[in-house]
């Protein structure tokens, strides 16, 4: 079970919409042309539709599982004073007093342009459940450090 926002869980819906009413129409359209061009064996745009065919399938699928498979996390139930999903993180990291935030997601939101770490990262895992001020080991996999928690809102 995966909880997404209700931000996140939009968008995929809107992706999927658009997939399937938009891009799948022209991929079918496409893989008609190219059949229709006679001797399959030789024919690359045939081969290069069905390949985008197989890639839009798998994308389809892949979103319906997980929507099938996440649920949209209440707000206003998460608990505060306490690091959990969704909540923006302020630490620093010990050996060199370097400042860092962070807002913890679901692995399917996570990006780091956003400052959007999942809660399955070695940070995010550590994190989690703590409470400011407390001092956290984080096991990454290119070296172990601690980090004071500043803030959480």
């Amino acid at each position: 079970m995966e909880y997404l926002s209700k931000e996140r869980h939009d968008e995929i819906v809107a992706e999927l919409e658009r997939l399937i009413n938009v891009e799948f129409p022209k991929v079918k359209d496409s893989l008609v042309e190219a059949r229709a061009q006679g001797d399959l064996s030789e024919n690359f745009e045939y081969r290069a539709a069905r390949r985008d065919q197989a890639k839009m399938i798998s994308r389809i699928n892949f979103l319906q599982k997980v929507l099938k498979y996440s649920r949209i996390i209440d707000t206003s139930s998460l608990p505060t004073g306490q690091v959990t999903l969704l909540s923006k993180v302020e630490f620093t990291r010990l050996e060199n007093n370097a400042k860092m935030c962070f807002t913890i997601v679901s692995p399917h939101e996570m990006n780091l342009q956003e400052g959007k770490i999942s809660l399955k990262s070695p940070i995010g895992s550590a994190l989690m459940g703590r409470k400011e001020g407390e001092i956290v080991e984080v096991n990454a996999p290119g070296a172990n450090f601690k980090v004071r928690i500043d803030k959480i809102s």
